[in-house]
């Protein structure tokens, strides 16, 4: 324990030299993020810290309120036609991309196109139902569905529903310098070190707006985010750690604000990815269950998190209307033995976890590790950064992994692209005929009496199958400076700058 609070000093050190930034003249503001974010192309990218900076560099079609309401965005109305097939949106005038380029219905329609065209689009399950868009007016788009889709205006909320010049977006590098038409404009990236964002003066809403810079800073490790939120380095964090809940509330200098999330921490197991073996065991679904068995989920939240998580077995957390009442199962070793001996394996089975590569993260993988053990498996935990974590996962280069989702206030937004064997995120390639049946039935009904019982058979049988094993639900906990005025956290976890000041 001594080494290591030695280490995290050390750390916390080098962190706050390195997030000492010459511009106090200037009105700035620091955020830091619990991991790099990967590449900034919205259609390209999947990381949870990824969606702290298109918040503020890309307008999105719509976006959501602090009460997951759907509200204007670029588009501002639409309207569904009485068979639920097409959706017409009327977008807003005098909106520029920070290139200088007009936005517009084709610009739109450009967008949306190459979310569903483009090579490695992550969007593409997201908003597949849509058949075709068109151009009816100057300023008005007309998207055409297969079939209804109750999901599509909330998916526009994110990065679907994010804007690109399309200039600039036909160049191949563009995620190396993204151009949008958020309040912020991309200005550098220094790869684990830094994102910076400057105003963009002719922004359509630029009142709403107050710094003339932001500075997104990875740092991984909680206890140095509080460090740096602590030594005046920060202005705002995520991930506030439960262990430093306390620690903040505690500090004159600090507040701290919380909701209860949307999302989920699980672990993914590849079932046909890539080049996993013809015998790997994972294929059979019993041995993945007894790998869920063989973990104490309420032991994992007091142990790590200190009692504020929530145990889960299912991607719809607690505040969604979706959740599912079905009570998460208590660890039962004897039942994972038994699971494993039926699908003729032989104790003990070594098996490896890609864990991303913060303290937090590996004291779960510790904890499960020694969980696991009892049940007969012996697990090595890989640690690596967590960019790198999810291209291995994306790419089939893993046995299991210690990932999550950030959620979203539709249900299919948890679900539906990982879980669908079409799924874009479905990076275990679970398939299912039966539950793609029954999450493309839910998809077409705006219903929610007429969706839940499909997706309460879905969460049913995930139970067996078990292409996840959803660990935990977790809040969103966030920690400032309180000189920062105006801040509302939000159930998706993304920080909203409009509105946002920062007091001398």
């Amino acid at each position: 324990m001594t080494m290591r609070n030695s280490l995290l000093t050390v750390l916390g050190s080098v962190m706050l030299l390195g997030a000492a930034l010459p511009a106090h003249s200037e009105n700035v503001l620091r955020i830091g993020l619990g991991a790099d974010p990967d590449m900034l192309d919205p259609h390209l990218a999947r990381t949870y810290y990824g969606r702290f900076v298109f918040a503020s560099l890309c307008d999105r079609l719509v976006d959501v309120d602090e009460h997951l309401k759907v509200v204007p965005g670029l588009a501002k109305s639409w309207a569904w036609s009485a068979d639920g097939k097409t959706l017409t949106m009327d977008l807003r005038e005098g909106v520029t991309f920070h290139d200088g380029e007009k936005f517009d219905a084709a610009a739109a329609k450009y967008n949306l196109d190459r979310a569903l065209t483009l090579k490695g689009s992550l969007r593409k399950s997201e908003i597949s139902s849509v058949e075709s868009v068109e151009v009816t007016g100057p300023m008005q788009i007309a998207l055409h569905l297969k079939t209804p889709d109750a999901a599509l205006l909330m998916q526009l909320t994110d990065r679907a529903g994010a804007m690109m010049a399309p200039e600039a977006a036909k160049k191949p590098d563009f995620a190396a310098h993204p151009v949008c038409s958020g309040p912020y404009k991309f200005d550098s990236r220094v790869s684990q070190d830094r994102i910076v964002l400057t105003r963009f003066d002719n922004y359509w809403n630029k009142g709403a707006y107050h710094f003339d810079k932001i500075i997104y800073l990875p740092i991984p490790d909680a206890s140095v985010r509080l460090a740096n939120l602590r030594a005046g380095d920060l202005d705002l964090t995520e991930g506030i750690a439960a262990s430093d809940v306390k620690t903040v509330e505690a500090d004159s200098k600090l507040a701290l604000a919380k909701v209860t999330g949307l999302g989920y921490q699980g672990i993914t197991f590849n079932i046909n990815n890539g080049k996993v073996p013809a015998n790997d065991p994972f294929k059979d679904a019993r041995v993945r269950e007894a790998f869920s068995q063989a973990i104490d989920r309420e032991a994992l939240n007091q142990v790590v998190f200190e009692g504020l998580y929530t145990p889960a077995n299912q991607a719809f957390s607690t505040v969604s209307p979706y959740h599912v009442n079905l009570p998460v199962p208590p660890r039962d070793v004897d039942k994972a033995k038994a699971l494993l001996k039926a699908a003729g394996v032989t104790a003990p089975l070594t098996v490896n976890l890609l864990v991303p590569n913060n303290p937090t993260s590996q004291q779960v993988g510790q904890v499960l590790q020694a969980m696991v053990a009892e049940a007969g498996f012996t697990l090595n935990l890989q640690m690596t950064e967590f960019a790198t974590l999810l291209d291995r996962q994306q790419s089939g280069d893993y046995q299991l992994s210690f990932s999550g989702w950030s959620g979203r206030p539709d249900p299919d937004g948890s679900i539906y692209g990982f879980i669908h064997s079409n799924g874009t995120l479905n990076d275990g390639r679970y398939s299912n005929a039966q539950v793609d049946e029954w999450l493309t039935q839910a998809r077409q009904s705006t219903d929610q009496a007429a969706r839940q019982p499909l997706y309460d058979k879905v969460v049913k049988q995930l139970q067996t199958d078990m292409p996840i094993a959803y660990l935990y639900f977790e809040p969103r906990i966030f920690g400032l400076n309180k000189r920062v005025q105006g801040f509302k956290p939000y159930p998706d976890g993304i920080v909203r700058l409009a509105d946002l000041t920062l007091a001398k």
